[in-house]
């Protein structure tokens, strides 16, 4: 049960949150391995991002990638929260006198996090896909054009594999590492703190609130480095090996033979 509520809860987050992942990632992919002021910037900053993309690409657009989303959601914060939860009612997660400890929440956190997000890899690599697709004048990195979540699925498996469907999962293992270890240390360890200090009332929700807002501003500023090769390394194009394209060369011209043409 553990896992169907904590999956079910990241799903009703990702309706609202969605719209911010298609603005961050286009402003990650904005100028990738471009120096500063040799490349147009299509997003100035986040509400220029979310005006330009509402006028060009359509209202809809600023939900590109929910479905993939909504089942990453599920997927891997089923697997993270519904793990970590169990550790936590297991008691792994307080020392001996009872004390919350913030190296085994952290630990159990980072464990919990990295099963979900390995298996929910191709998932999110084809939110990211469909998240950049942009029209052509405020395009911005590789540009797949998939038409859906089961169509761009199958459309890599074919062309490279099952292992193509893994692709950028190791460097994307990192940002979530990081950011779940962060989240759920910072958040219990928050609330403990407020408990202990009796701001709110016992069992108020406000002590969580508070708890979750202090975590989701660390986990922001841990995360965002990792983030930002994740979503690279997810939407950089690749040849038929699953490699990166090298830079187009011409071909060598063959030294010309006596009595033909040069």
């Amino acid at each position: 049960m553990d896992f169907l509520m904590s999956g079910l809860a990241a799903c009703g987050a990702c309706v609202f949150t969605n719209p911010l992942e298609v603005v961050k990632t286009r402003m990650q992919l904005q100028g990738e391995l471009q120096a500063p002021g040799t490349y147009q910037r299509h997003y100035q900053n986040v509400f220029h991002a979310f005006f330009t993309i509402g006028k060009v690409d359509g209202l809809a657009a600023l939900q590109k990638g929910l479905g993939p989303a909504l089942v990453y959601q599920f997927l891997m914060n089923g697997i993270r929260l519904g793990t970590y939860g169990l550790a936590d009612s297991s008691g792994y997660l307080h020392t001996a006198e009872g004390t919350h400890s913030p190296v085994r929440s952290a630990a159990a956190g980072a464990l919990a996090g990295l099963m979900g997000a390995y298996l929910g890899s191709p998932i999110y690599m084809v939110k990211t896909h469909l998240q950049a697709q942009a029209a052509s004048e405020i395009a911005v990195g590789h540009q797949y054009k998939h038409k859906g979540m089961i169509q761009a699925l199958t459309k890599i498996g074919q062309k490279h594999g099952l292992v193509g469907l893994w692709r950028g999962a190791l460097g994307g293992l990192p940002r979530v590492v990081v950011g779940s270890s962060t989240q759920l240390c910072t958040f219990s360890s928050t609330k403990d703190l407020l408990s202990q200090w009796e701001i709110f009332p016992p069992q108020s929700w406000k002590v969580a609130l508070a708890a979750a807002m202090v975590s989701g501003i660390a986990v922001v500023l841990a995360m965002t480095p990792f983030d930002v090769a994740s979503t690279r390394l997810y939407n950089q194009p690749t040849d038929v090996q699953g490699k990166e394209p090298q830079p187009h060369q011409e071909p060598a011209r063959s030294q010309s033979q006596p009595g033909q043409p040069c």
